[in-house]
């Protein structure tokens, strides 16, 4: 563990000795705030037919403290810390990940237990906000998101979510100085500068948002890890249908080197409608058009291997696709919701629906399944890799549970 990495966890425990140890809040503070929760995802995943991926389990099981603390009326502490413990089978799949390129900082420290078991201790958040009259600042480690289009977002491009993510409570923190000034009735000019773990991964962005006319407008602005990149986005609605639209461009850092972009420029974007029937089934589906991507199936593994995919810009492997997600209650505790992608291109899918029961407020238990539909990969010959030839017909069916308790 680094210098910075043991000041940074000392500061977070005195914090929290000092929140819970105080006997009288300071004048014009609050008393601290404590929360958490615990989570245990468990997922299966059946051999593909050509065996090129086994047959495997994980459970990944997380316990999380959170403080908030206003230390006065302007004045915000938030602090949050992240076990996560790893069971993997067979031994061999891929251990924890790495904090990720937007943490300048290491405040994380990752424990191998024995060949199938792995868990790591992280500050996730650690945060001080600043509240004025028109302004607002926080500096430390916090959640950035950007957008407004519920699957896949082309404007949230610090740390977005899949969109095949399960967990999307809580937005991992990455290393930021935040900073909004408000005007008028909804308008807002922000800037963002994100510390990455080396210099190129530094992320300076200019941020907008108005409402004119009934109709949410939103631009963003700057360098995103080296890459310059301007984005554009709208959301309004026609009637009872909600409509949403957002492109981004950027300007690519390397040009046909594989670890890092692969075109001298590209773009993401996307058109989403929402809409609830009179029966309470709420359907969201969206175009996407991914232009990290390739057209060619051929070409996925290295899409796989190139930067936007490796700093979670994006996380599909086609050009052009169409996605949909439904949600129908059926019960006060039940809820049934699906996720399709649809890859437009080589016509392969991923269909997961999947059953929500909250039988209490603070507890809910998610039962999923997901479906691969697409060619599978061609051998060529029998010492060369396989050929891929759809983006889902690459891996077997796949599902399992999904456990949250909060308190």
């Amino acid at each position: 563990m680094t210098q910075a990495c043991r000041f940074a966890v000392a500061l977070l425990a005195v914090a929290m000795l000092a929140a819970g140890l105080a006997a009288e809040p300071a004048i014009g503070a609050e008393a601290p705030q404590w929360s958490g929760s615990l989570k245990s995802l468990n997922f299966y995943s059946e051999a593909d037919q050509l065996g090129l991926f086994p047959e495997s389990a994980i459970s990944s099981n997380r316990l999380r403290l959170n403080l908030g603390w206003n230390l006065d009326r302007r004045l915000r502490l938030e602090a949050s810390l992240d076990h996560q413990l790893l069971w993997t089978d067979p031994a061999e799949l891929p251990v924890l990940p790495a904090s990720g390129v937007n943490r300048a900082v290491d405040l994380e420290k990752v424990w191998r237990h024995a060949d199938d078991w792995d868990s790591r201790l992280q500050v996730d958040h650690l945060n001080l906000r600043y509240r004025g009259p028109s302004t607002d600042l926080v500096i430390g480690r916090q959640a950035v998101g950007f957008g407004r289009i519920v699957i896949f977002s082309p404007l949230d491009i610090i740390a977005p979510f899949p969109p095949d993510a399960l967990d999307t409570d809580i937005r991992s923190g990455v290393d930021a100085l935040r900073i909004s000034s408000y005007y008028g009735l909804d308008g807002q000019i922000g800037g963002v500068l994100v510390g990455g773990d080396e210099n190129r991964y530094h992320s300076l962005l200019l941020t907008w948002s108005d409402n004119r006319g009934g109709v949410d407008l939103l631009a963003i602005t700057g360098v995103l890890r080296d890459r310059a990149m301007l984005g554009l986005g709208l959301a309004g609605s026609l009637g009872t249908l909600g409509l949403k639209a957002e492109a981004a461009i950027y300007e690519g850092r390397r040009e046909n080197h594989p670890p890092d972009d692969l075109y001298a420029d590209f773009a993401v974007g996307g058109l989403e409608a929402w809409y609830r029937f009179d029966n309470g089934l709420t359907l969201i589906t969206q175009y996407l058009y991914n232009g990290p991507g390739a057209t060619d199936p051929q070409d996925y593994p290295a899409v796989a291997a190139s930067a936007p995919l490796r700093e979670g810009l994006t996380a599909l492997l086609g050009r052009h696709y169409l996605l949909a997600a439904p949600s129908y209650q059926l019960h006060p505790l039940a809820t049934l919701d699906g996720l399709l992608i649809w890859n437009l291109e080589d016509s392969s899918l991923l269909i997961r629906p999947t059953l929500k029961l909250e039988p209490m407020d603070n507890f809910s238990l998610d039962l999923f399944w997901t479906f691969l539909a697409g060619k599978e990969p061609q051998i060529v010959e029998p010492f060369l890799p396989a050929v891929p030839r759809s983006e889902f017909g690459l891996r077997g069916q796949s599902g399992g549970l999904f456990l949250r308790f909060y308190f």
